[in-house]
């Protein structure tokens, strides 16, 4: 019998200064039977960091990551069906994301944990050339600081500030410095 994920709902309340955005989201995600509490809160994360002020151009939705290799953690589809923004959340080979910056206008990765820096070095050169490619290093100590924030019914609160976030759910909160391994060419 195969295990079932496990359902956790997030009141966020996003305040990035920034970008300029200030928005509240009531999400629900599911917690794959392989998939960790730190992984799951680094997803709610990316999608903090990289949500878009308005839904003109096509939402930023969780797609099913871990239960399906053809999608990302997170990707956001323009009204017309393209495929806009393409976001990973931990270690993702190279030919993965090769395929896709050939799929996408954009992609993101979100890496994390202790191994995240011997992933980067093994594949930073042959990434080096994907022009659409941002990668973000989430340090594993606030990385595991923002776990033990996971609740199955979370209310956080997520504030951006020259590069800087501060995430917090009125008892506890994590202070987070993403690191850029890369940055787009264009």
């Amino acid at each position: 019998m195969a295990l079932k994920s496990t359902i956790h709902k997030a009141q966020l309340q996003i305040a990035d200064i920034d970008r300029g955005l200030y928005a509240d989201h009531a999400l629900t995600l599911a917690l794959h039977p392989s998939e960790t509490e730190e992984r799951l809160m680094v997803r709610l994360l990316a999608f903090a960091l990289q949500v878009p002020a308005d839904d003109h151009d096509g939402a930023l939705l969780f797609a099913r990551g871990l239960s399906d290799t053809d999608e990302p953690d997170l990707w956001q589809h323009g009204l017309a069906g393209e495929l806009r923004h393409w976001i990973e959340v931990g270690q993702p080979d190279e030919r993965r994301l090769a395929r896709a910056c050939g799929r996408a206008d954009r992609v993101t990765v979100y890496c994390y944990s202790a191994a995240a820096p011997i992933w980067w070095s093994g594949v930073a050169r042959g990434l080096a050339r994907q022009d659409k490619l941002a990668v973000w290093q989430l340090p594993a100590e606030q990385s595991q600081a923002l776990a033990a924030l996971c609740e199955r019914s979370m209310q956080l609160q997520v504030n951006v500030q020259d590069g800087q976030v501060w995430v917090g759910n009125g008892r506890a909160s994590a202070e987070l410095h993403p690191v850029a391994l890369q940055t787009p060419k264009r």
